[in-house]
């Protein structure tokens, strides 16, 4: 194995993946020495991946005890311990702290550890010795402190040690543990599609607390979201929720900004509300078919300034100053971070809009420890403590809306959306550059669909430093994003084993695997201390071997009717399903079932021109057509087939009674969840995204025709949730 190969293997590279037609692509040395340097070890050079190699693999001999140890709940506690040759009767003393702070210690010889490996690095001899022991039967699960200090004999000074280490259970929260009989629905929406009477041009925290009462009403046991991550308020243009700015925090512009306590208390904020002006451009908003991101944040952001000065003249023991500083402690350096961001981002992109990314950002002000962005921080004070406000408004109205719908009966309430990765140019990767990788994008590989693969152009993050970090970035997230949910949805959860990197140079792409198990457990300690369900979106290439990994975990597998096939490309019986999944017949990224049916997807493809032939579009109506004759005969087949469809043409056409009909043969399936998507429910033909699309299509901007307070008495969302709960009680 060359050098190259040896540093690939230790960084987690894989040296070649099967694509979906079942060829082996090799990955290439340019590739690897790219994606080595994406993580901050360059092998452009022989001496550069010298180095690299040499500090990658004394890495671990260099320090007692690696960064974090993960176990399961039970298991004996073995590790190995790094230390100079010659120690044998030098006295060890381990101290493991619990969370809570209760201590255990013990006291040993070293010489009376097994050794297991001898090294000499720079003329200095180490051996690597096992410590094993039986963890106090009462350690609770949970995050744990395990400190290591040496006492050489007749020697002046000590050695010290330390690791996180995390007791995890081996399974998540499951449906079965939530709902009586483990078995549920719900509606899927994106939130900014919701409107109402007084919205403010886009789906509001209120909005939404309306619709969990509303769903809850219907009989449904959760309401799922899209992201609710943080964008670029600074740039309203930049919409896409699956490109967030952080995955830790919220997206402001969801505020319900009559809804914030201190409008009471602030006239001018009144006056400007209603003033002619403003009331204009606030019609204007609410009429409008699309979300226009830019006139919502020109209408919500200077009320929301306003706000925040009364805010700021609270007494120090005004209940909501004593609620905001709880937040901020909860929340801790992060959410300062992420609000210094924002107020950088702010000035340098009103400065001059090229300066959007931080990365072309005077370099003084490209880390976020630097004293220049230290004495910014303490000049723009209020700015700052603005957009911590901000944040904290956004989770007490999240907070107050999942409450509403607990109250009204959801037994799981909202499942939130983790999107996959976080936008390059954002505060997450600004804040925590050795965690996020900044010369490799996140992407797929070719498929049957993207014939040159994907670029989603999205920072990955480092399998090295997630280590390095104790995961502390990634338990962080998930906590924030469990925070007022029942349930989290991981997008392309195949990430958690390996993702796509596609190098910055222009290299072939390459997996890049991640301390998977590790993940799991993290995942699963969370899941059960948040009360939390989690669903993986297992979609399209899966390894061999991950959803059985998934469903030891008690992670729901994510399971679409479109895609769900016989050998003979017929569709899946319902008994066919999985019982640990969610079942959903369409998703925000594919058409509607009104839109499937009638080929308005197609349409849009060939009006884009997205196809390269004719014959490639003839081909995809071709086979649209028979998908509906397949699917006419799964009806068939469960005596589910509407009376006015007489046989089983696929040119039949599209009706309510065709899609009841489809969700209650999903519904009957075993699966632990099934979801209706909000649009199906209200007969939408337009889906939400279309992949392969930024401009051309209007992603993540249709309103639904329908407002919140209608929805309760709305005959196809009353029809279609009928349906579906008569096929699981």
């Amino acid at each position: 194995m060359s050098d190259l190969d040896r540093l690939a293997e230790r960084l987690g590279i894989e040296p070649f993946y099967h694509d979906i037609w079942g060829n082996r692509r090799e990955t290439s040395d340019a590739t690897k020495r790219a994606l080595a340097a994406a993580m901050g070890y360059p092998a452009g050079s022989g001496e550069e991946l010298a180095g690299s190699l040499h500090a990658v693999e004394d890495r671990s001999w260099r320090r007692m005890l690696p960064p974090v140890l993960v176990i399961d709940e039970g298991a004996p506690l073995s590790l190995a311990l790094a230390v100079p040759a010659g120690l044998e009767d030098a006295e060890l003393t381990w101290t493991l702290t619990e969370e809570g702070g209760l201590a255990h210690r013990a006291s040993l010889r070293v010489g009376n550890l097994p050794l297991a490996e001898q090294r000499v690095l720079d003329g200095v001899a180490y051996e690597r010795r096992t410590v094993s022991t039986r963890l106090p039967p009462t350690l609770p699960l949970g995050y744990h402190r395990l400190s290591v200090v040496i006492r050489p004999q007749g020697m002046g000074g000590t050695l010290e040690g330390g690791t996180v280490l995390i007791v995890a259970p081996q399974r998540c929260l499951t449906v079965e543990d939530v709902v009586p009989g483990g078995r549920t629905w719900g509606i899927g929406l994106q939130l900014y599609a919701l409107k109402s009477s007084d919205d403010w041009g886009i789906g509001d925290f209120d909005d939404l607390g309306r619709f969990a009462e509303t769903a809850a009403g219907l009989g449904a046991g959760l309401v799922g979201l899209n992201p609710l991550h943080a964008l670029f308020p600074a740039d309203p243009n930049h919409i896409g929720p699956y490109s967030p700015g952080s995955r830790t925090f919220l997206n402001i512009l969801y505020i319900d900004v009559e809804r914030v306590p201190e409008l009471a208390a602030t006239p001018q904020a009144q006056a400007l509300i209603a003033s002619e002006e403003f009331r204009q451009r606030l019609a204007a908003a609410r009429a409008t078919e699309l979300v226009d991101y830019p006139a919502v944040s020109a209408l919500k952001m200077p009320v929301l300034e306003a706000l925040h000065a009364t805010f700021r003249a609270l007494g120090e023991s005004d209940a909501r100053r004593e609620a905001f500083e709880t937040f901020r402690r909860e929340m801790g350096e992060p959410l300062r971070r992420h609000a210094v961001f924002e107020a950088l981002h702010e000035h340098f992109y009103r400065r001059d809009p090229s300066q959007w990314m931080w990365r072309t950002w005077p370099p003084a002000f490209q880390h976020p420890d630097s004293p220049e962005v230290q004495a910014f921080a303490a000049e723009q004070a209020d700015r700052v403590g603005f957009f911590e406000y901000l944040q904290w408004e956004a989770d007490r109205q999240l907070g107050t809306a999942a409450e509403r719908g607990r109250r009204a009966g959801l037994p799981i309430g909202f499942y939130r959306d983790l999107a996959v990765a976080a936008h390059p140019g954002g505060a997450a990767a600004w804040g925590e550059s050795d965690i996020l990788v900044q010369g490799a994008n996140v992407g797929a590989p070719p498929d049957q669909f993207n014939m040159k693969g994907q670029n989603w152009g999205l920072a990955p993050l480092s399998p090295v430093g997630l280590r390095e970090s104790a995961y502390g970035s990634f338990i962080a997230m998930l906590r924030a994003n469990m925070r007022h949910a029942g349930a989290l949805r991981i997008d392309h959860v195949m990430a958690l084993q390996h993702l796509f990197w596609i190098p910055a140079d222009g290299s072939d792409g390459a997996y890049v695997e991640y301390p998977f198990e590790d993940l799991l457990r993290i995942i699963a300690l969370e899941s059960r201390r948040n009360r939390c369900i989690v669903i993986g979106e297992d979609l399209g290439t899966v390894p061999e071997g991950f959803r059985p990994a998934l469903e030891r975990a008690g992670i729901l597998s994510y399971r679409v009717l479109y895609f769900e096939r016989s050998a003979d490309g017929g569709f899946k019986a319902p008994q066919e399903y999985p019982a640990g999944a969610m079942v959903t017949v369409t998703t925000h990224d594919l058409a509607t079932f009104k839109g499937f049916w009638t080929n308005r997807d197609l349409d849009w493809r060939a009006r884009l021109d997205l196809y390269p032939d004719e014959a490639a579009r003839n081909k995809d109506v071709w086979d649209r057509g028979v998908d509906r004759w397949w699917m006419l005969q799964a009806l068939e087949r469960e005596g589910l087939r509407p009376v006015r469809y007489p046989n089983n043409e696929g040119s039949q056409p599209f009706s309510r009674e065709l899609m009841e009909a489809v969700h209650r043969y999903l519904a009957r399936s075993p699966g632990r969840i099934a979801m209706v998507q909000i649009e199906d429910a209200l007969g939408e033909v337009e889906q939400p995204n279309l992949p392969g699309t930024v401009d051309q299509h209007p992603n993540w901007r249709r309103r639904l025709g329908v407002p919140v307070e209608a929805m309760a008495e709305n005959e196809g969302l009353r029809r279609l949730a009928e349906a579906v709960r008569s096929e699981r009680p």
